[in-house]
């Protein structure tokens, strides 16, 4: 299996862990020129989009291929979101582990006291 072919197997079987567990997810795309971020629902719909190439986002940016230009591009997709009723959380992968067992504790004593049985 050659290089591309590794990385599509790779990403397909991503996407498809991504699904079963039905989180959004983020899609970055650079270029020397330019950086594209758009965000996708479970469906894979898009949520919010931006990148260097729209007028409100690379104003007052030296360069649409930098660090200042990802970051101005991930604000203009987190206010895109909040109009949406959608707070982004900005967390550390240590922080979403952490989370994530927070979350299935909590649920798993409500699930527990509540006798709630899983169906076939």
């Amino acid at each position: 299996m050659n290089k591309n072919a590794q990385r599509r197997h790779r990403a397909i079987k991503s996407r498809a862990k991504i699904r079963e567990l039905r989180v959004v997810r983020l899609s970055v795309h650079r270029t020397p020129q330019h950086i594209y971020a758009q965000i996708f629902d479970v469906e894979s719909k898009v949520l919010a989009s931006a990148s260097t190439l729209q007028k409100e986002v690379r104003e007052g940016l030296k360069g649409t291929g930098n660090a200042a230009a990802a970051a101005a591009v991930g604000k203009a997709i987190a206010e895109k979101l909040e109009v949406q009723g959608i707070v982004p959380r900005i967390m550390t992968a240590a922080q979403y582990r952490a989370f994530v067992a927070a979350e299935t504790e909590k649920f798993g004593k409500i699930v527990a006291q509540a006798n709630i049985k899983a169906e076939n």
